[in-house]
């Protein structure tokens, strides 16, 4: 007894420190929630989780309840059958009339067992719907698309909102009246009433008539059920195209209907038969409904398939198709693309002005050697880490340029193994500290990038300003800080002395009293807190400091971009810019684009977060998506239009490379709009392979600052081009334009089909199949030397089409990615060259010269004059000299001039020093 009573109290005890701890958590929650301005948030959340579990709770529990008090109500004494044997003693089939058992679920106390089974099973069906919370919110401010499917002529917001919300009611209904019967199923067999083992089956006593009632009802369920399932061929996967196809029209649908009615017959057949008592008939029912399931849902539309459907397919299949077509191309935006005519006439003339802005941008440098070569030249402690490369565009001096940006984040896992304390760790590195900025193309001494932004405190070589260089949220840190204690925080090295700072803003969670000190001690596992006299009311918790954790935290309904990138504000803080995605797998007709069956896409809503204070702001960024117009009713206090935004930050909006991969993905199979071509799949595109590093892999989508054919001036846009089936020459390209009132608009270009355009591959097939190239990449490779072929770059410019590709050489012992060398190609022509200038005049002609954007000083031309060969030598070394400045001023033709002349004058010595 005395056990019994001890685990007892360490139940209970157990049960209130695991309540406790739960409350404990939630106050956090909401402190956090408060103090990031959110709270509303937190409140919407919680109050319709409680509200609906504790509706579902009670519903749930008032029909086990009512069911249990009936079955109680009816498990008196029953007239067992008995007989005499050879002795004449009365023997009672029933054995087992007096155990304890049935005793006890006939007893008085038997009201608390039926009271603990009717909470356990409201507990176990409310836990698990529960979380569906937001499906009902959805269906209660669901917003219409204004476009019907073309079967059921339904708005599309009934799929995405009423269907499935009446699938949740479904599935909560269905789950409790089957556990219901199994239940009170159970009960009986327990209490072993005779009457249902071995009475006449024909004949019904009250268990039975409880029983059939139960199932009747979920019968009943089950026709409603069917009616919900019919409007799933609109998503079928087993025809032609995705969506509903003969066979589902003219089979399954059908299936689904018969099924229908013959689930409401079964259910009055079983209701009939509490008065009727004709148990045959429930017997018979249930087998035709598993023959006719059976023979509709599986044979039938077989059969449909081969015998009708397969011998004429196409004109069978034709409407469908057509069907697949537009409703896939609605669910991706791609009907949106507009499609023009690239003609092809290689008349490129270099030297025109209106080139100058796509070369001073091409990109040279790939953000996985840049993030090596900003690590080794720039990450100044091991503490500090480069996680990602961000690449942008920016006005520069009054110039348009694409830059490349890596915030220095602090990883406190690389602190020296004895600067581990939890001072250091919670109270003094509390922070990351700037970030480099370097120009896309535009390369210094030695292969090294050119940077705008270096070095601790930021050094600027440009207009770029940073007020703000803290990084105290970002996509590396994910521990929590205290700050405002009495301990200093570490800001950034200075020669062998450190500079210290103090956290200025106020957007964390201010401990104020040591009762919240001692609710985040228990809350974040951490005693250390409670014993810390630097600690004070002041003192501030940062938490949830991952920013996708963070946005994640305040609208966990959607899915975002795997890329938050960095933005420099033109008032000089830093701030982080995350695309999040409204998606769906109830478009019908649309072709999923992942594992998950997701058919729908939008790139809605804009997060931006300051990376020092952690401020969040979530903006509307498609305010034609139903989906994000149904949770702004939800959560009136978290969404703003974008108009809000501040014009230095939406300038800086980019079109995500996740959702136009899905586009241009997608606008492979369906920019055939002909059902004939489509059916036939006559003209499928491909993305292309190329060469990186040293494998081949799929082309991603890049950035690139061009003027498109019909454009004015260049803008930024994503771009990724195609290649037909079989074939490797290039059929097309996609973009997606990024600038002012054009931001999201597509474009795709189709190359004339008679003109042979090269495609990616076929570039690096005669990039391999040069012999200087291969050459001078074996004699590297000989040296110990490892060469990282970069990206390919396809550049629209003019009516021609121009491919660059940069090289990188680092040591097999040091992996310092060096820039030494710029691949280019035009029409049938491929040159390498150390740089990009150099590779142009080579790939034009001297005769094609660009325009420098910085003057610089041109050698004048003139017949070289007799001279010793010391003269010679030092007229050669000034010649170099000269041409290495203007090549690092950027002045490519001044420079070409000045190796022209190293020409002429080496060509002069060789002549002098001939015997």
């Amino acid at each position: 007894m005395q056990k019994t009573s001890s685990t007892t109290k360490l139940v209970i005890f157990l049960v209130v420190v695991g309540l406790l701890s739960f409350l404990a958590s939630l106050y956090v929650d909401w402190l956090w929630f408060q103090s990031v301005n959110f709270s509303s948030v937190f409140s919407i959340i919680l109050l319709n989780k409680i509200g609906l579990y504790l509706f579902i709770f009670l519903a749930t529990a008032l029909l086990f309840a009512f069911n249990l008090r009936l079955t109680r109500s009816h498990l008196g004494p029953i007239e067992e059958p008995a007989f005499e044997d050879e002795e004449g003693r009365v023997i009672y089939l029933d054995d087992e009339a007096k155990s304890p058992w049935k005793e006890f679920l006939r007893g008085k106390s038997s009201r608390w067992l039926y009271l603990g089974i009717s909470l356990f099973a409201a507990y176990l069906v409310s836990s698990v719907v529960a979380d569906n919370w937001i499906v009902v919110q959805q269906y209660i401010n669901r917003v219409p698309f204004g476009t019907t499917d073309p079967i059921f002529n339904k708005d599309l917001g009934f799929y995405f909102f009423n269907l499935t919300f009446y699938k949740f009611a479904y599935g909560t209904l269905i789950m409790a009246l089957i556990l219901l019967l199994i239940t009170l199923g159970a009960i009986y067999l327990i209490n072993a009433s005779t009457d249902l083992l071995f009475g006449n089956w024909r004949q019904f006593s009250f268990a039975k008539g409880h029983l059939a009632t139960l199932l009747a009802v979920i019968f009943l369920l089950k026709a409603w059920g069917y009616k919900l399932a019919a409007y799933d061929i609109l998503f079928s996967s087993t025809g032609v195209v995705y969506g509903a196809t003969y066979s589902d029209i003219f089979a399954r649908l059908l299936s689904y209907r018969i099924l229908l009615v013959l689930s409401l017959i079964i259910a009055v057949i079983i209701l009939a038969n509490i008065f009727v008592k004709k148990f045959n008939w429930i017997l018979i029912s249930l087998g035709a409904w598993v023959l006719v399931a059976f023979l509709m849902g599986s044979v039938y539309p077989s059969m449909m398939q081969k015998l009708v459907v397969q011998p004429n397919e196409f004109n069978k299949e034709k409407p469908y198709i057509e069907n697949a077509i537009k409703y896939t191309r609605q669910a991706y935006g791609l009907d949106r693309a507009e499609n023009r005519k690239f003609k092809i006439n290689y008349n490129l003339d270099i030297s025109d002005s209106s080139h100058q802005s796509t070369i001073d941008n091409i990109r040279l440098w790939d953000w996985q050697p840049l993030r090596t070569t900003y690590k080794n030249l720039q990450q100044l402690r091991s503490y500090y880490v480069f996680d990602d490369v961000d690449v942008d565009r920016y006005t520069v001096d009054g110039k348009y340029r694409q830059l490349m940006l890596s915030v220095r984040e602090i990883d406190q896992e690389e602190l020296p193994q004895q600067a581990k304390t939890w001072i250091n760790q919670r109270l003094m590195y509390t922070h990351g500290y700037g970030l480099v900025v370097s120009p896309v193309t535009e390369v210094a001494e030695e292969g090294f990038p050119e940077f705008y932004v270096k070095d601790i405190p930021p050094r600027f070589s440009t207009d770029l300003r940073i007020e703000r260089p803290e990084i105290y949220f970002g996509e590396k840190t994910d521990n929590y800080v205290i700050v405002n204690t009495k301990q200093k925080e570490f800001d950034y090295p200075a020669g062998e002395k450190n500079v210290y700072s103090r956290y200025e803003g106020e957007d964390g969670i201010k401990i104020k009293s040591f009762a919240r000190r001692l609710l985040f001690g228990w809350v974040l596992k951490d005693y250390k807190m409670l014993l810390s006299s630097d600690i004070t009311n002041e003192s501030q918790v940062l938490i949830n400091r991952n920013i996708l954790d963070r946005v994640q935290k305040i609208a966990p309904y959607l899915s975002y971009d795997g890329d938050p990138y960095i933005v420099i504000n033109k008032d000089g803080k830093l701030y982080w810019i995350l695309d999040a995605y409204t998606i769906s797998d109830k478009y019908p007709y649309s072709e999923p684009f992942d594992k998950q069956h997701h058919n729908y896409l939008r790139n809605s809503v804009k997060v931006v977060c300051d990376a020092y204070t952690g401020k969040m702001n979530f903006y509307i960024a498609d305010e034609s998506d139903p989906i994000i117009k149904t949770y702004s009713r939800i959560f009136p206090k978290v969404y703003q239009p974008l108009s809000t935004m501040p014009e230095s930050l939406r300038s800086h909006l980019r079109y995500p490379v996740d959702m136009f991969s899905v586009q241009a993905q997608m606008y492979r199979t369906f920019h055939m709009t002909d059902p004939s071509v489509f059916y036939n799949k006559e003209d499928p595109w491909l993305i292309p392979n190329e060469t990186v590093e040293d494998k081949q892999v799929k082309m991603e989508p890049y950035y690139l600052v061009m003027r498109l054919p019909e454009a004015e001036k260049p803008e930024y846009i994503l771009m990724m081009p195609f290649t037909p089936k079989s074939r490797a020459n290039m059929v097309g390209w996609m973009c997606a334009r990024m600038d002012g009132e054009n931001y999201g608009k597509m474009l795709v270009y189709n190359f004339p089909k008679q003109e042979t355009i090269y495609g990616p591959e076929q570039i690096e097939s005669r990039i391999n199949q040069n012999t200087d190239i291969a050459q001078q990449l074996s004699l590297w490779d000989q040296r110990g030397s490892r060469v990282y072929r970069g990206n390919l770059l396809i550049i629209p410019m003019g009516n021609s089409v121009l491919y660059v590709e940069p090289l990188y050489l680092q040591a097999e012992n040091n992996r310092l990615p060096e820039l030494k060398r710029v691949i280019a190609a035009f029409e049938n022509k491929v040159v390498m060259e150390p740089s990009l200038e150099l590779a142009l005049l080579k790939l034009f002609g001297e005769d094609q010269r660009v325009e420098s954007q910085q003057p610089g000083v041109v050698v004048s031309q003139g017949d070289l004059p007799v001279a010793t060969v010391a003269e010679l030598a030092k007229s050669a070394r000034e010649y170099y000299d000269r041409a290495n400045q203007l090549l690092r001023d950027g002045d490519w033709a001044g420079y070409g001039e000045n190796i022209k002349k190293l020409n002429e004058t080496i060509s002069r010595l060789e002549e002098t020093v001939k015997p």
